[in-house]
């Protein structure tokens, strides 16, 4: 009788004892998840979140003609967002920017087109991807200083049109100008819009473009109602790389346009060399939210999570 109701009384609390099994084991995963995790976290921290942090820090502080010194004020902020000097500069960087994202989205658009529809075979695919990236081998600076000798008075673009006949006297506007910043700006960053549409490309089922021709639809039906609706994702996700490269650059603006043209990251760059860090950490930041605002606008037309 008495090891019938210890059988009995042992059952009862069976499941009580699953259940802590099942917690204890619960509780272990999550732990194993926090320390996969937590590698990343600390890299994360270190390298990104403790930067900005420091960035924003230091933009309240004060500063003089020789030193700047720990404070909390709002001066560098408010002389940054009042000067007539900033507008005109941001509406300069976006005049870049907004040429370079038209110029590099119909190109990048049109080479992984090409690459994704016309090219038949996988190998060869593949190679002439790889031939687009030559130029990539190489340096930004170095393929920026490139189209110097290029472009110049008595480079070879005005010496051709001079030879030819098309023009008397050399083009002053081909070299230190805005025309030189755009078309070194897009020679730079044209791949990172061709990579990602070309990816896109790749994954748009061809029996949906079969069936819309079998539908009747003609060519220009088919790239604008099946093609490039499918290509969104990789679209947006090209035009945040070079959107982002485009406003934090300053390297190029400085060496393509001779001094003559200004961008944010020139500012920035040149009250770094005048030792104005809490000046320059404002711009930092002003420069970094602008961005965050442009890429969230972007990310609410396309969900890009789709190609992540």
């Amino acid at each position: 009788m008495t090891e019938m109701k210890t059988s009995i009384s042992g059952a009862k609390l069976a499941p009580g004892s699953n259940l802590k099994k099942l917690s204890a084991k619960a509780s272990a995963q999550q732990r194993t998840s926090w320390y996969l995790v937590s590698p990343l976290v600390m890299v994360l921290g270190f390298f990104l979140v403790l930067p900005i942090l420091t960035i924003v820090i230091v933009s309240f502080w004060d500063y003089n003609d020789y030193n700047f010194f720990p404070a909390f004020v709002f001066e560098n902020y408010a002389y940054l967002l009042t000067s007539p000097v900033t507008l005109a500069t941001y509406l300069k960087t976006f005049k870049f920017m907004i040429l370079v994202w038209i110029f590099c989205t119909t190109i990048g658009f049109t080479i992984a087109y090409f690459l994704a529809f016309h090219v038949r075979t996988l190998p060869m695919q593949i190679t002439l991807f790889l031939i687009c990236t030559v130029p990539f081998w190489t340096s930004n600076i170095i393929r920026m200083i490139s189209w110097i000798p290029f472009l110049g008075r008595n480079g070879l673009a005005n010496s051709a049109l001079i030879n030819t006949g098309v023009i008397d006297q050399p083009l002053d506007w081909l070299l230190f100008s805005d025309f030189a910043v755009v078309l070194a700006f897009v020679h730079l960053y044209c791949l990172f819009m061709v990579v990602p549409v070309f990816n896109t490309m790749m994954r748009i089922d061809k029996s949906l473009i079969e069936a819309a021709r079998d539908a009747g639809a003609s060519n220009f039906q088919i790239l604008t109602n099946v093609i490039i609706p499918l290509t969104k994702p990789g679209i947006m996700i090209g035009s945040i790389f070079v959107v982002t490269l485009v406003m934090g650059d300053f390297i190029t603006v400085r060496f393509m346009s001779g001094g003559q043209s200004a961008s944010v990251g020139r500012v920035i760059s040149n009250e770094i060399a005048l030792l104005q860090y809490p000046a320059a950490a404002a711009s930092a930041v002003v420069l970094l939210i602008t961005v965050l605002i442009m890429i969230g606008i972007m990310m609410r037309f396309v969900d890009i999570r789709k190609e992540l």
